[in-house]
């Protein structure tokens, strides 16, 4: 039987961004529940209670495996929901640009109205304090790939971003302890779940456990 693969999208985005990805590992033969979820409507909690619901919902055989392709937010929810109940036929997960340890423009601009209009209650969520939400989850103790972009469209946000960076998080805020591989790309944040490289390394992860370092991009 098949295993699955659910699709997680990134902040202000829909299931719509994560298209290219699902064709791509659906020629791979795997079984993709490419979900959406309001996430500019409610805080990580209750968006991680929403996707366990679709999930479940699904109705997927508990003796097959599931694994996870995620971009930016849609990791951070993956996180949350792990973090309290883990499934136990959880395979692997590819993050792609996930703010793991917070994202830098939030501590910037959480003071000014715009930016919970713009994102939501989770905008005010994925700073990188000690208290903010990608924070205060454990590592990971699942397996993990991550793969960061460092090309920016945006240079103004590069400029109040340390480090290198996707034109909203920097690279090195996309590392997570306990991860098993880790890759970057030359690829901006919005468009990364469309790059060619970045999908072809996620379906070399999700199959052998490890990126392509040999032929990265």
């Amino acid at each position: 039987m098949k295993d699955n693969v659910v699709l997680l999208h990134g902040a202000g985005r829909s299931r719509r961004s994560m298209k290219r990805m699902a064709k791509a590992l659906d020629r791979e033969g795997y079984r993709v529940h490419n979900l959406g979820y309001p996430s500019r409507q409610a805080p990580v909690e209750v968006l991680g209670e929403l996707v366990e619901r679709q999930i479940n919902e699904c109705g997927l055989d508990p003796k097959v495996k599931i694994h996870f392709v995620t971009h930016s937010l849609g990791g951070i929810v993956l996180r949350y929901l792990l973090d309290h109940q883990q499934p136990p036929n959880l395979g692997r997960v590819v993050m792609l640009a996930p703010p793991n340890q917070g994202a830098n423009l939030t501590d910037i601009f959480e003071r000014f109205p715009f930016y919970s209009w713009i994102l939501g209650p989770v905008g005010m969520q994925i700073g990188t304090k000690p208290d903010s939400i990608p924070n205060t989850l454990g590592p990971a103790n699942f397996e993990v790939g991550i793969i960061a972009g460092n090309r920016s469209a945006n240079p103004i946000f590069s400029i109040m971003i340390p480090g290198i960076d996707d034109g909203r998080i920097a690279v090195e805020s996309t590392r997570l302890a306990g991860m098993v591989d880790f890759l970057v790309l030359p690829c901006i944040h919005p468009l990364i779940m469309n790059d060619k490289h970045a999908i072809r390394q996620s379906v070399h992860f999700l199959a052998h456990g490890c990126f392509d370092h040999a032929h990265p991009a």
